[in-house]
């Protein structure tokens, strides 16, 4: 992966933080990611001196999804700590980028925080690798360019659908049982929508809606937002970007033909520069 240069992690991370406490309920944790457009936050424990809370965690959409909402009886009062990522994953800031690929990868992560020694001073997130790969002036990525229909290399062939008369209960089941963030909704056999993580979280936890009453029908995205097999990597991520999305649907002749995540656009990084990464640990 000499191709790439070894950008340290600290250039692309984020580093305002948005804290929660360890006490703050999921609902409340939800309606906080709606109004930041966030996905993820970062929890502090509760400590008697204010100013030195401790960082124990972060709670992400995901979590919020498969250990709230697909659970029976879903409880929205229950307090992050109950659900967070932790122990904390972490990653020094001085690493390459690469590395930051691998962990979350290697953690079924889309954020790592970042630290220097004791201290968190950062937030690393998918979307901040793909800003750095997709678009460097050289690399794999670049590569892939000459190569036809890159698309179809990185797109999932297998596609997670629900019916639009489903609960968002069953949606958040589906999404927790087969790991996925995203299904494509069908009715009469054809795809009319996708509802995700993001749908679930910001338009039914963060408003407190019966999650059984609820169809999939009424929070779902459509029309679609797809993309055809012969674009390439940058128009998906810049239509990711441009829409504050995760998943793409693949079309070929107007028909989808795979699902693409933000994810999907870097994985293939990692797995090539996995022998070196092994070699380092």
């Amino acid at each position: 992966m000499s191709d790439l240069p070894a950008v340290a992690i600290t250039e692309f991370m984020q580093q305002d933080l948005e804290l929660i406490s360890e006490t703050t309920s999921a609902a409340d944790a939800a309606t906080h990611m709606t109004e930041k457009r966030i996905g993820c936050l970062v929890v502090q424990g509760v400590g008697q001196d204010l100013d030195q809370q401790p960082i124990i965690g972060l709670v992400s959409e995901t979590d919020l999804v498969r250990k709230v909402m697909a659970a029976y009886p879903a409880d929205l009062s229950i307090p992050v700590s109950q659900i967070m990522t932790s122990p904390l994953k972490t990653i020094e800031g001085h690493r390459p980028m690469l590395d930051a690929s691998h962990a979350m990868e290697q953690h079924g992560v889309r954020h790592l925080c970042v630290a220097e020694g004791e201290e968190i001073v950062g937030l690393i997130s998918i979307r901040d690798l793909v800003r750095y790969f997709v678009y460097a002036e050289s690399g794999p990525i670049q590569e892939l360019d000459n190569v036809y229909r890159p698309l179809s290399v990185l797109m999932q062939t297998s596609i997670e659908t629900i019916a639009t008369s489903a609960s968002v209960r069953q949606a958040a089941q589906h999404m927790a049982t087969n790991k996925v963030g995203a299904l494509l909704v069908q009715q009469d056999g054809e795809f009319t929508g996708i509802v995700t993580e993001r749908d679930l979280v910001h338009k039914v936890l963060s408003e407190e809606k019966d999650l059984d009453e609820l169809s999939v029908k009424r929070v779902m995205n459509y029309p679609l937002i797809d993309i055809d097999i012969n674009r390439t990597i940058h128009d998906a991520s810049d239509l990711m970007a441009e829409k504050w999305i995760r998943h793409l649907p693949v079309t070929e002749n107007r028909k989808i033909v795979g699902i693409l995540s933000v994810r999907d656009l870097i994985r293939m990084i990692a797995l090539r520069d996995r022998p070196r990464f092994l070699r380092q640990k």
